[in-house]
């Protein structure tokens, strides 16, 4: 793709590195192909290309976005299915991370959606807020039908109730035995630490187990990610060096082998620190040690431990559909390995048709897009019970709290199976099986 900016643009290092990511798009439309907004919308701008070129002409003229701009742009799931079907090896979550932080600089939103970003963006990150809100929206539910779209859309999304057993966090988890084999830093999450802490307690108990040491250090927050794809470039940036700066002087101080996300959302947004922290002087060394420190539980799983897998009594084997999250198989490249750990429970593990598409959730997009995200629900919810699984699996808690509002199958996260199947308790979820 041809480029127009001036040298006087290109001193902006955003602009500069977005500029040598349209230079390696050839217009050749394969991104269409696997672009759930453009297989369902059908219409150019509402594809990856089409969304390139907005991007591209918006950053070149320094135009004020139009509200057709923004709303082509809103509607981008950041699923970056794109980026796997790529045959030129673009990076458009840059280019789509860069486009939403131009538009929140230089677009005046509507007072509605203005004040629902903000919420969310105050509300979700923050898990005292957040159960506060749950509480408050109770009392909404039985009257949502009177509220907008958007609105109704995101009481109907919010829990009645919160887990009876609340995770008493800690700072260290011991190793199990006599010999440690590693000792790793996690990532607790914003959302799920409040609505599925039986998610970290596996995790946990997991790693412990097989001789690994955990660290939940107090003053890690979220991880930025919900801002940052919100284009709230400021408070996205607090987060994430308040995150590095803590890490780091964990890994210096003490010792990390790890830092183990269980949530893929945010394992794909601590990889890409590294990155949005290239042109800081101050920061850019610490930054590339915590990417590269950076795993998802199924990552470090395979790659550094030999699980102790245990025969379970049942009746069948289960036929377990796994889902690979959106954030996971194209954000950072790991499909395989979930399926292989789950492959050694030795129950059936099966493909979703269609696996590549997203569920609709993609962190906020199913409360500020919910038209799309329930479309997309429908297909996922359609393809998984092609294959009538008993249990589906996956390793993102947005994806679960998607898929579980289709369907009725339990869904529950990859790491419970694990921990149940190495000596863990059996996930209450499936207590009926």
């Amino acid at each position: 793709m041809q480029t127009n900016f001036t040298e006087n643009q290109l001193k902006d290092k955003n602009n500069k590195s977005s500029e040598k990511i349209f230079r390696k798009c050839v217009h050749c439309g394969m991104c269409n192909a696997t672009c759930p907004t453009y297989q369902l919308l059908g219409d150019e701008l509402d594809g990856p290309r089409g969304r390139i070129y907005l991007i591209q002409d918006m950053l070149e003229n320094e135009k004020k976005p139009s509200a057709n701009i923004v709303k082509h742009i809103d509607r981008c799931l950041s699923c970056y299915s794109c980026m796997t079907t790529c045959p030129s090896d673009v990076n458009y979550m840059h280019l789509i991370d860069h486009g939403r932080n131009y538009i929140e600089k230089n677009y005046e939103r509507p007072f509605w959606d203005k004040k629902i970003r903000n919420l969310l963006s105050i509300i979700l990150p923050n898990q005292h807020l957040f159960r506060l809100s749950v509480y408050f929206l109770r009392f909404l539910k039985p009257i949502k039908f009177l509220f907008p779209k958007k609105i109704n859309k995101m009481i109907t999304l919010m829990p009645s109730n919160f887990p009876k057993k609340k995770m008493i966090e800690k700072e260290i988890y011991p190793a199990k035995g006599q010999i440690k084999i590693a000792r790793v830093a996690l990532l607790s999450g914003c959302v799920q630490r409040t609505l599925s802490p039986q998610i970290n307690e596996a995790t946990i108990r997991l790693l412990n187990r097989h001789g690994v040491e955990v660290v939940i250090p107090k003053k890690i927050g979220c991880c930025g990610s919900l801002n940052h794809h919100l284009g709230k470039e400021n408070l996205a940036h607090k987060n994430f060096i308040n995150n590095i700066n803590i890490w780091y002087d964990e890994y210096l101080n003490n010792g990390l082998d790890a830092i183990i996300s269980n949530t893929s959302g945010c394992g794909t947004t601590l990889k890409d620190y590294v990155f949005i922290f290239r042109d800081n002087k101050e920061l850019k060394k610490k930054a590339k040690k915590i990417s590269e420190l950076t795993k998802d539980i199924s990552e470090f799983l395979t790659e550094n431990l030999k699980l102790k897998f245990k025969e379970i009594k049942k009746s069948k084997n289960f036929k377990i559909a796994y889902h690979s999250a959106c954030s996971m198989q194209h954000g950072q490249k790991i499909h395989f390995d979930p399926m292989n750990l789950i492959k050694k429970t030795g129950n059936d593990v099966i493909e979703i048709p269609d696996g590549h598409i997203c569920c609709g959730s993609a962190g906020t997009y199913n409360m500020l897009q919910n038209e799309i995200a329930d479309k997309l629900l429908k297909k996922k919810v359609q393809n998984i019970e092609k294959v009538k699984p008993d249990i589906i699996s996956t390793g993102n808690i947005g994806c679960i709290i998607q898929i579980s509002n289709g369907t009725k199958i339990p869904i529950l996260h990859t790491a419970e199976l694990i921990d149940w199947y190495t000596g863990g308790p059996k996930p209450k979820i499936l207590s009926k099986l």
